[in-house]
């Protein structure tokens, strides 16, 4: 028995007959630092938990904590602490404005390709919990197109790419886009890639931005991008991020708050994949595609 098949047999050995909830899982990804990612995931965040869904953050930027400092607050542990120091899920989940729960992944993150059979099914127990407790679980990767990030996009069903009209963001998204077609692990019939267009400022820059990354992307690459929406740039998004308090609680009545929750509003009435993969199922795959390195 190989090790996928291996995975595959846990996963379902944590599946309760006759049916098992799955969270909704949005990974949240762009291809540089910069562009707003993560005040996109925390607002979406706010914004869905207001509308009466449960929702987690997982923040899996290894090394750096954007989300708890966007919140100013630090959580008592972390994804390694429930990997290896015994912690139950719960225990890692801190909470924050609006009753959102948030996961720091620490160092976990970076230590998944070298568990034990005995700690991928404890991890995977764990991750089977987290889909019972929250409606909506959203992923903020790091930046880039390094491995750690591509595994959690490559591994998703829903991907949000942010990006700005700047043309170092517009170059970097289509890299990700271009390293994402070609790891092997990805599948575009499973994978849905939403692009945001942030920081706008002119009329049609959104378009333009979309149109831009759009033509490459289908000439050249395996991948169906969809637009989602975009966010008009405004000064107090930037002033909400230095008081260390999401936007859309600062100043909801802003601009930028505003198109948060058209947004929101789009991907509760966008068709969602038929077979939600919830956060267990994401993990196994991550795990495997770090056991291929």
């Amino acid at each position: 028995m190989d090790q996928a098949e291996q995975l595959r047999n846990i996963v379902k050995s944590q599946e309760p007959e006759p049916v098992r909830k799955n969270a909704r899982v949005i990974t949240v990804t762009s291809g540089k630092g910069g562009v707003g990612k993560t005040s996109l995931s925390v607002n979406l965040a706010i914004t869905l938990s207001r509308m009466g869904k449960r929702v987690v953050l997982l923040d899996a930027d290894f090394g750096l904590a954007n989300i708890e400092i966007m919140l100013g607050i630090r959580p008592q542990f972390n994804l390694a602490d429930l990997m290896f120091r015994d912690k139950d899920i719960k225990d890692i989940i801190t909470y924050g404005p609006e009753n959102i729960g948030f996961i720091s992944g620490g160092s976990g993150i970076n230590e998944m390709a070298n568990l034990t059979k005995d700690q991928v099914i404890h991890l995977i127990q764990k991750m089977f919990e987290l889909d019972q407790i929250a409606d909506v679980i959203i992923v903020d990767t790091g930046a880039g197109i390094g491995d750690a990030v591509l595994e959690f996009v490559a591994a998703s069903s829903e991907v949000l790419l942010v990006a700005t009209p700047e043309p170092t963001s517009i170059t970097d998204a289509y890299a990700l886009l271009k390293s994402l077609n070609r790891c092997s692990s990805y599948h575009p019939g499973k994978t849905q890639v939403k692009m945001v267009a942030n920081q706008v400022r002119g009329t049609g820059d959104a378009s333009e931005l979309f149109e831009k990354i759009g033509i490459v992307v289908n000439k050249f690459l395996n991948i169906e991008v969809e637009f989602l929406g975009e966010i008009p740039y405004d000064v107090n998004v930037p002033k909400a991020v230095m008081k260390q308090e999401p936007m859309t609680i600062a100043t909801p009545n802003t601009v930028a708050a505003k198109a948060v929750r058209e947004i929101v509003s789009k991907l509760e009435n966008v068709e969602t994949p038929k077979e939600r993969m919830g956060i267990m199922q994401m993990f196994a795959n991550v795990i495997k595609m770090r056991n291929r390195r």
